[in-house]
């Protein structure tokens, strides 16, 4: 199972971090909108990503409800058809809810950077800092702490969970 250490933070100024992330960044931004439905899971969580009606990926993930760099498992796999992957998935386990986002990606040599305008909720900053095989989690986690530094991401700004939790609790 692949492994990165995340973080997510709500964005004070996304123009600014962009300009920030630009210095580290590899590669030009790509815009990207993610619309991710959730489904009941008893081991963690399940989503189904769509973006556009032939494109989709189902991602399962763990990863502890935590402010800060934390440690997360994840499998993805592709799909043509995620609309009636959608339907089969919400009749076997029920939705939990929705996500749409668009989001702009960065690329940080093994970091992906996301600056997510999430609808409903707001802005975010979100790094994934990708593990190799073997690697320390300490190892990733002093990478997240150096990029939000960069980034001006304060850990006063940093959140727990994922974006459906937070729509669950307005």
């Amino acid at each position: 199972m692949a492994r990165n250490i995340e973080i997510k933070a709500r964005a004070g100024n996304l123009a600014d971090v962009l300009t920030k992330a630009m210095d580290l960044a590899s590669s030009a931004p790509i815009e990207i909108f993610q619309d991710d439905t959730f489904f009941r899971c008893s081991n963690g969580r399940l989503k189904l990503r769509t973006f556009n009606a032939s494109e989709g990926q189902l991602i399962y993930y763990r990863r502890a409800d935590q402010a800060g760099p934390k440690e997360s498992f994840y499998l993805i796999t592709a799909t043509s058809e995620p609309h009636s992957l959608r339907e089969v998935l919400a009749a076997a386990n029920g939705v939990l809810g929705r996500v749409i986002k668009q989001r702009t990606l960065l690329m940080a040599g093994r970091t992906r950077i996301h600056l997510d305008r999430v609808q409903d909720l707001g802005e975010f900053v979100e790094l994934e800092v990708v593990l190799r095989e073997g690697e320390s989690a300490d190892d990733g986690i002093a990478e997240a702490h150096r990029l939000m530094k960069h980034l001006g991401v304060s850990a006063a700004q940093l959140i727990e969970g994922a974006y459906l939790d937070m729509l669950k609790r307005q």
